[in-house]
């Protein structure tokens, strides 16, 4: 089962997507819109165009556990994305998952604009890669 894995951002949506087994991160990418509807009908086009049976939405929560207003954009969001797609969407906690893909592309010497553009789609490899560990 192939699972698509999202890291929604403002201007930036990190996309992943599973192996056709679920296993491990295939593929990933960044959607560049603003618009909410914009990075949903791409998310369509592309959870069509791989096969994916299920998303996985990053939940932005504070490191106490609590839920601030980004959290609830992001429920509205898969709410959205639900009805849209016709998918489940899971919410997984991405604590951290920012500040981690930060790391590995510091490490790997990436900088500049080259980590702005990646550092959504690494965030997004890291939801899926807990999803996927959680199965």
């Amino acid at each position: 089962m192939k699972i698509l894995a999202i890291d929604y951002g403002d201007a930036r949506t990190g996309i992943a997507v599973s192996d056709s087994l679920g296993m491990l991160v295939g593929t990933t990418d960044v959607i560049h819109a603003y618009r909410p509807e914009v990075v949903a009908a791409e998310i369509q086009k592309r959870a069509i165009a791989c096969g994916a049976e299920r998303l996985v939405l990053g939940l932005p929560k504070n490191m106490d556990g609590t839920e601030g207003p980004r959290a609830q954009l992001c429920r509205d969001f898969a709410a959205q994305l639900e009805q849209l797609t016709g998918l489940p969407v899971i919410l997984w906690d991405e604590r951290r998952t920012t500040v981690d893909a930060h790391r590995i592309l510091s490490d790997n010497n990436v900088h500049g604009k080259k980590r702005k553009n990646t550092v959504d789609a690494v965030a997004a490899s890291l939801i899926l890669e807990g999803y996927l560990a959680s199965l």
